[in-house]
């Protein structure tokens, strides 16, 4: 198994109320990715982190391999999530991709 974990902090331009519209859209496109994606097993955003956070938004996914996680990469309803809601709306991304055993 492998994880593919993502950290995001969004665009500073963004009003609080733009921030709580991006996050949902963030978090409804990529969890709706369950079940369309071969070899990806679990995907879990997470948009309420508390205060003593300095990202805003986490995606926490599972694939079967390190090949399917290769494959979310480029499949293109990942692509169209991340072009159309997360991408124009961050500015900072961190990745961390691991084994589970």
């Amino acid at each position: 198994m492998v994880k593919h974990i993502i950290l995001w902090q969004l665009k500073d331009e963004l009003t609080a109320k733009e921030k709580q519209e991006v996050k949902k859209g963030i978090k409804e496109g990529l969890e709706g990715l369950a079940g369309k994606i071969p070899g990806l097993t679990e995907i879990k955003v997470q948009i309420e982190g508390l205060a003593s956070s300095n990202a805003e938004v986490m995606l926490d996914s599972t694939f079967e391999n390190e090949e399917a996680l290769k494959l979310y990469a480029t499949h293109p309803e990942h692509v169209a999530v991340a072009d159309g809601k997360v991408r124009p709306y961050t500015k900072i991304r961190m990745c961390l991709d691991f084994e589970v055993n």
